[in-house]
């Protein structure tokens, strides 16, 4: 009988039954005296096997992907952070990078981080709320100013605010925080604060707001901050050319309406006009040229539906009078930070508009052809983490923050 380390002692005793032979019994006391051996080795080995499967794919400080440029290297910089959210880029070439928790941290080029920024106020920081964008001022050499959002404690719930502040790299510390903007409604709940914060060409802040979920339709409403893309001077004031200014049953610092939850927001590089996208509910993720005066359909027009239902939203895909995306994703790839690339590391990129994934944990590249989406490839599913931002450096690379493993990487041609 050959000796098998699977049977049971039970089925080992069946078998001396029918066979009656002393060589069996004599087998049944060898397996009996290997048991507590099998049973630890079965055991570290579910344990073992158990580990890997909650890790998830495990990425070395440099990793090789192939793409259909060539290959890449992802290059891990800096890590050790906390739902790292934004990665805005000081002239010199340090990072400064948001926490969700409510921390602002100096990340120097050899990838130390510093200990939080002094200065920045109370955040809300529950569900998805907390410390969010941050944007450096395109006088920063002169000004010393940033600007950044953060989910806004108040009495009846929080809001999606956005302060300026000036910045001591060396003395890690915030000098005259002043919030130039906060939403005009507060309302409970934890979920879709937008907000992406972009200067525009003439020094005007571009500032996205989600819907605050529950209420979303007050997207629609113009006398409502919630579900809009809003446009404001350095000091808060309303731009004269906003499209809503001397309306009186507006907000005038409105710039287009009927949103979701937009958290990516890039200027085109040719035309200087602001590109943004939003997650839709189960399916319709959108990117959409955000244009003044526009709506955007949120909840009336939408191509997502329902969660658990699965029911249609509003009214359709599509109504006159609502702009149209220029693409929508189809299941929601749950989209974050946007960047148009125009650097030379990687020229064959040249044009292309990148666009990072959380439940899809990849980076989309997409091909335009003036307006329109040509082509599209997915890219760093290898790394299988949640990517929050995606930024080009002064240096000409790629940058992304690893929700997922509190990390910054680079992209370097490999």
């Amino acid at each position: 009988m050959h000796s098998d380390p699977c049977l049971s002692p039970r089925t080992a005793h069946a078998r001396v039954a029918q066979s009656g032979s002393r060589s069996a019994v004599r087998f049944v006391q060898r397996l009996r005296s290997r048991l507590p051996f099998i049973r630890l080795r079965t055991l570290m080995m579910g344990s073992l096997l158990a580990t890997a499967l909650v890790a998830g794919p495990a990425l070395a400080r440099d990793l090789i992907v192939r793409t259909e440029a060539g290959s890449v290297k992802v290059t891990e910089v800096a890590s050790g952070l906390q739902n790292p959210w934004s990665l805005a880029f000081l002239p010199d070439g340090r990072m400064l990078v948001t926490e969700r928790p409510g921390r602002l941290r100096l990340v120097d080029r050899d990838g130390s981080v510093s200990a939080p920024i002094a200065g920045v106020p109370e955040v809300h920081a529950r569900g998805q709320g907390g410390l969010l964008d941050v944007a450096v001022s395109p006088n920063f050499a002169d000004d010393r100013l940033i600007v950044f959002s953060y989910a806004e404690p108040t009495a009846g719930g929080a809001r999606t605010a956005v302060a300026r502040a000036r910045v001591d790299p060396e003395g890690l510390r915030l000098e005259d925080v002043r919030r130039i903007f906060a939403q005009n409604e507060d309302p409970s709940g934890s979920h879709h604060w937008g907000s992406r914060l972009v200067f525009a060409g003439d020094g005007t802040l571009f500032v996205t707001l989600g819907d605050r979920f529950h209420p979303r339709e007050r997207a629609q409403a113009l006398d409502s901050h919630l579900g809009k893309v809003v446009r404001i001077a350095l000091d808060g004031s309303v731009p004269p050319d906003n499209p809503l200014v001397g309306r009186s049953d507006a907000r005038p610092e409105i710039w287009s309406w009927g949103h979701r939850n937009v958290q990516g927001a890039a200027l085109h590089p040719q035309t200087g006009e602001l590109w943004t996208h939003e997650h839709g509910p189960q399916g319709g993720d959108e990117i959409n040229r955000t244009r003044a005066g526009l709506n955007y359909g949120w909840p009336e027009v939408t191509y997502g539906r329902e969660y658990v239902t699965g029911r249609k939203i509003g009214e359709g895909e599509t109504r006159a009078g609502v702009e149209p995306p220029v693409l929508q994703f189809t299941p929601s790839i749950a989209p974050s930070g946007m960047a148009f690339y125009t650097g030379d590391v990687f020229p064959q990129w040249k044009g292309n508009l990148f666009v990072g994934a959380l439940k899809f944990q990849l980076v989309a590249r997409l091909v335009l052809d003036g307006d329109r989406v040509v082509h599209e490839e997915r890219l760093f599913t290898e790394l299988g983490r949640r990517i929050r931002d995606v930024r080009q450096g002064p240096d000409g690379h790629l940058w992304l923050l690893d929700e997922t493993q509190g990390r910054i990487l680079r992209l370097d041609p490999a």
